[in-house]
């Protein structure tokens, strides 16, 4: 689990990099494009990253003995949302940064050991799981930005192979909540990049399938693009599923967020 830790916290570093290059380039009417998050500017979108930097960072940080002054989530929900385009884009680039920093800096025992205390969650979880919520976020929520620019853009292709081994480990019970298997109305598994996604009454990625159902024939950026409801045209290019399934009974399964 350490080097998956490890393996984590690179592509978080990685996608930061990429986009703060992007965003430290954009004007302001670009900055009002709409992103692939339809609902979303792109600097809503990097309000969203950055909100959920600076929401993120504190409980790691406490775990880690760091003492951090509480402000309730809604309250600095609106003052994001209150800021404008360009503060927006800022506020990310220093909120992103310093979240970053903050995991970066924790020694290997933390790494290993740290419980954290989300507070949305039953209990706390560990590191790796924080941190895997925050890459499938991050990875996802970049695309928004990049794409607005760049049709062909993908999911960072080492932040998907970390995501596709989280979601068959730690961050597994995610699929509770991005995953509607009664739309399928049947059960069924795929095999895809590296894994296998299964579909019954609940879904469920594994490490590896016998006799799939169906093959999902993409990348694995592609896949997490499916998974959080991203894999839409004309965004699909290339990809198809082969078998007793079709993309578009996998998309019924992932709508989105």
């Amino acid at each position: 689990m350490s080097q998956l830790v490890d393996r984590t916290i690179t592509a978080l570093r990685t996608e930061h990099d990429t986009l703060a290059a992007l965003v430290r380039t954009l004007t302001d009417e670009q900055l009002a494009t709409t992103s692939g998050a339809a609902e979303w500017t792109v600097a809503q979108a990097l309000s969203h990253l950055g909100s959920g930097a600076e929401i993120g960072r504190a409980p790691i940080a406490r775990a880690a003995g760091e003492t951090v002054a509480a402000e309730d989530n809604p309250t600095i929900w609106a003052r994001w949302d209150a800021s404008a385009p360009r503060a927006q884009a800022e506020g990310f680039l220093e909120h992103n940064a310093r979240w970053l920093e903050t995991v970066e800096a924790l020694t290997p025992e933390q790494r290993s050991s740290l419980a954290v205390d989300l507070g949305f969650l039953p209990e706390p979880v560990s590191l790796l799981t924080a941190l895997g919520m925050r890459l499938n976020e991050v990875a996802n929520h970049s695309w928004d930005v990049r794409v607005a620019f760049d049709p062909d853009a993908g999911v960072e292709a080492a932040s998907a192979e970390v995501l596709v081994d989280l979601l068959a480990g730690p961050v597994g019970f995610m699929l509770n909540f991005l995953a509607k298997p009664a739309e399928l109305g049947k059960p069924g598994s795929v095999a895809i990049p590296g894994a296998g996604l299964v579909i019954d009454e609940a879904v469920t990625v594994v490490d590896h399938l016998e006799s799939p159902s169906a093959t999902f024939n993409g990348p694995a950026e592609a896949f997490i693009r499916l998974v959080s409801g991203r894999l839409k045209a004309p965004y699909d290019n290339g990809v198809t599923v082969d078998g007793a399934l079709s993309l578009d009974d996998l998309r019924r399964v992932f709508p989105g967020f």
